[in-house]
């Protein structure tokens, strides 16, 4: 079977020409269809042959909640259709980086050994944008083995200032 991620691109790159400018506003529910679609039970229901895909659009519109937009609501009939419905969580993925570089932002994901405040986050978003020369869109975990200090990740790009891996560095420096 081929990679969920070839499965996803003509979806995502689909849904974004067909949005245009509007593409931003669709993140939220194509996100929330990415949700529901990767529940366990829905994919089962999804899955069984005797339940058809009219059957399995109004299952997931109904727990989606609210009125699809018609954009959204044809992207969900393709890939029901198309018997790609575990291909949504990749298509969501890649709907928003899609979207992202279109708008010139990055995600960046933060991994910090303690909680980071509101002021914190804004200081330290506003240095990576500088460092990384974009402006980002941070999502802050927490990780308690970095000890220290905070693991930034921007697409492939790694910036990893955290006391693991500086006790790593002296670990290697003084065995080589």
């Amino acid at each position: 079977m081929a990679e969920l991620a070839t499965i996803a691109r003509p979806y995502a790159e689909a849904l974004f020409q067909s949005a245009g400018a509007n593409a931003s506003s669709l993140t939220a529910p194509v996100q929330a269809l990415a949700d529901v679609a990767a529940d366990t039970q829905i994919r089962q229901f999804a899955d069984n042959p005797k339940a058809d895909a009219a059957q399995v659009f109004d299952l997931v519109a109904g727990v989606v909640g609210g009125s699809l937009d018609s954009k959204v609501a044809n992207l969900l009939r393709a890939v029901i259709d198309n018997g790609r419905l575990q291909a949504l969580p990749e298509i969501a993925a890649q709907f928003q980086a899609l979207v992202n570089t279109a708008g010139g932002v990055s995600d960046a994901l933060i991994q910090s050994a303690f909680p980071i405040d509101a002021a914190q986050l804004a200081e330290v978003s506003a240095a990576l944008e500088k460092r990384f020369g974009r402006k980002l869109n941070p999502t802050v975990t927490l990780m308690p083995e970095l000890i220290g200090g905070i693991r930034v990740v921007v697409g492939d790009e790694v910036l990893d200032t955290s006391v693991k891996a500086r006790l790593e560095q002296m670990k290697l420096a003084m065995t080589a």
